[in-house]
């Protein structure tokens, strides 16, 4: 069965092979999720430092194609520097940018409507 949505013959190279990294990071991190499962209910400590070696190894995967994606998929790099490796509160941080948002959509911003300036 495949997993395009639309007729495989439509999409670009580029489009396939986009998907082939998102569908390779699904089955990633479901790996992860079912090595983890197994090393927290395993009563054998030596199985389990295997399992959790092998986890370990799907997390590296994943974050490999993770890298790819950023480097190649528009939207990636600027959604994973706006979100990734930062302090404080997820949802706070999450939800403070969609009350700007909101307040430029509103016309109560003092923002000329060029966008953030980033460093």
């Amino acid at each position: 069965m495949s997993n395009y949505h639309e007729p495989a013959d439509e999409l670009s190279q580029e489009a396939r092979n986009f998907s082939r990294a998102l569908n390779s990071l699904k089955e990633e991190i479901e790996a992860v999720d079912w090595y983890h499962q197994r090393v927290v209910t395993c009563n054998d400590p030596d199985l389990a430092g295997i399992m959790a070696h092998n986890r370990d190894e799907e997390i590296e995967h994943a974050c490999m194609t993770l890298e790819w994606l950023r480097r190649n998929m528009p939207g990636w790099d600027e959604e994973l520097r706006n979100w990734l490796f930062k302090e404080g509160d997820i949802m706070g941080a999450h939800n403070h940018d969609h009350d700007d948002d909101h307040d430029h959509q509103a016309g109560k911003s003092d923002s000329l409507g060029i966008g953030k300036i980033k460093k």
